[in-house]
């Protein structure tokens, strides 16, 4: 898959997820990546199609953002959307909604 992200891009996404968003991570896998026992992802690669998570430490899985990204500001607006989804999927209240 090509990506329009160069790889700096993707590692500094990738990191910020990893330091800062493990929970979303997982709630994203459980809600929308097909896996409701996972205990655990990292986010792995990000393109313009898909984030990609190590799931359990093993597998991999991919959930696609929905709309092709160009361009790394949408990248924060796809994860959120993501996790939104992945909230009321699982019936979580999301952060900022009461």
């Amino acid at each position: 898959m090509t990506t329009p992200f160069t790889p700096d891009v993707i590692e500094a996404i990738k990191r910020h997820m990893n330091d800062d968003h493990t929970d979303d991570a997982l709630l994203i896998v459980r809600g929308l990546g097909g896996r409701p026992e996972a205990t655990s992802a990292t986010t792995s690669d990000v393109d313009g199609e898909a984030i990609e998570f190590a799931v359990d430490g093993g597998d991999t899985v991919r959930v696609p953002w929905g709309e092709t990204l160009t361009e790394r500001a949408q990248v924060r607006l796809a994860v959120v959307r993501l996790y939104r989804e992945a909230c009321d999927k699982l019936g979580v209240t999301a952060r900022g909604e009461h």
